[in-house]
Parts: structure tokens; sequence; C-alpha cells
């Protein structure tokens, strides 16, 4: 009996992820957005994101209502960072030029994970450098923290007794929107092109 049980609970459980599998994917559910993603979300969408509290370029203490008015494309970094964010925030300003071409207003924003460091002025340089609309980001150590935790990201600081230290981080952009809050993860691979299909993709499935 108890190895009936046993296999009555696999299946039970096999059937529960089975459907827990396809909400994700939008099968089965009401997810307008369905047929734009590309990525399971553990927990759903919900699990990421959320309010946070941090300084602009104008050393202004702002929020995320302040700041997150449209269709945003959040990322992670630190301006002192030697290739990886140079890299994915640049693809970041290209898929929101691309997205401009066909209509879309979209709004770039860089939050930095390294506050020793990147001051208002220099986030703020940094992000105005990569793209006119772009939002350079920066804070208190405790108000980075917080932001990254909203966002479920990683990020440590190597030896700070050196000048040039550098900063482990994870390196996702998050499509982020005023009305639906998080909505989508891009990874490191994914092309400009590509972020601009699926962008456009959720801002058409949300005014519908």
């Amino acid at each position: 009996m108890t190895r009936l049980y046993a296999i009555l609970a696999t299946v039970v459980l096999a059937v529960g992820l089975g459907a827990m599998w396809l909400m994700t994917r939008g099968g089965g559910s009401d997810d307008k957005f369905a047929q734009c993603r590309s990525s399971q979300i553990a927990g759903g969408t919900a699990t990421i994101g959320g309010p946070f509290e941090l300084i602009n370029s104008k050393a202004e203490t702002v929020t995320d209502k302040d700041v997150i008015t449209e269709p945003s494309l959040i990322y992670f970094g630190y301006t002192f960072c030697p290739d990886v964010c140079p890299l994915d925030t640049t693809r970041n300003a290209e898929a929101v030029d691309l997205l401009s071409e066909r209509g879309y207003s979209v709004t770039p924003i860089f939050i930095s994970v390294d506050p020793d460091r990147d001051t208002p002025d220099v986030v703020g340089d940094f992000a105005y450098n990569l793209h006119e609309k772009m939002i350079g980001l920066t804070g208190t150590p405790e108000q980075v923290k917080a932001a990254s935790q909203a966002y479920k990201t990683y990020y440590k600081a190597q030896d700070k007794s050196d000048e040039y230290y550098l900063v482990d981080h994870s390196t996702f952009t998050y499509l982020v929107t005023p009305q639906d809050g998080f909505l989508e993860f891009f990874k490191r691979d994914a092309t400009a092109e590509q972020m601009a299909d699926t962008v456009a993709c959720f801002v058409d499935q949300a005014a519908e």
C-alpha cells in the first residue's frame, strides 16, 4: 500500500508540475502576454521587481514611480566595468533606437551596484554617453542593495583595497512597465533586434 501511495503521489506531483509549466507558458491561463514570453520565471513574474528608492544624476532621491513612466529596460551594473556593462548597455540602447524607429517609446535605465565609486555625476555621465534617454541611478549601499534584492540580482565587490577593484554581478536586463511591473528578462546573448521584437510584442499586447 505504501508503494501505491508513493506512485500516486508521484503522478499527482507530475500533473501539478505540468500544470504549473502550462501556466508559465501561457497554456490554459489568462496570461495576455503568453505569446511574448520566451522564459519561465520560478514563482511567476510577481516575484521580481517592486518599489525602490535611489538617487539620480542630479543627486535627487527618486522612486520607481518617478523613473518607470513608460516601458523601460533596467540593467544593474557599474561604470568601471571593463567590458560586460558597456556591451550590454550599448545593446540596450540599440534596442531602444530600433523600437523608436517602429514608433515605440522605451526608456533605458542603468542602476549602479558600485555606489562607493558611482556618484550621481559619474553614473549620469555614463548613462548619457550611452543614450540621451538613459537614466543613471545610484544610491546609498542600503538603497542599492534593496533595489538589487527586489529584482533578484547578484553583485559582490572584490577587494576594495585596490582602487581598481572589479564587481562581480549578474547581467540580466529587465523589461518593466508602470502598469504591469516586471514582464520579461533578457540574457546577454539576446540581440538588440530580438529584444526590440519582444518588447514590441509586450507593448502591443498591453494595449489590447
